[in-house]
């Protein structure tokens, strides 16, 4: 994802937040838990927890995976995803 799609993404949720509160609430999760894993690889490193890292690592996808996600879910008609319009996807 680029920035101006995580931009745009959270304008959205903060546009719908009303609508969509339990939406708004898993996408911030989703970059709390991201910006988390950029915190826990200094502190892997620090104190040679390689699988730490190596969580880290995975985390750093978890908004992609997520959007990816809700669009494959979206599309098989599993659930409706009202942001994805946001993205230019």
């Amino acid at each position: 994802m680029t920035l101006d799609q995580l931009h745009e993404l959270k304008l959205w949720h903060q546009r719908h937040w009303r609508e969509h509160p339990v939406e708004k609430h898993v996408w911030d999760l989703v970059l709390t838990v991201w910006v988390a894993s950029f915190v826990g690889v200094p502190t892997a490193l620090v104190v040679h927890a390689a699988w730490a890292l190596a969580a880290c690592a995975m985390l750093f996808f978890l908004p992609e995976g997520y959007v990816t996600m809700r669009r494959l879910l979206a599309a098989a008609g599993v659930l409706r995803c009202d942001w994805i319009v946001a993205l230019g996807l």
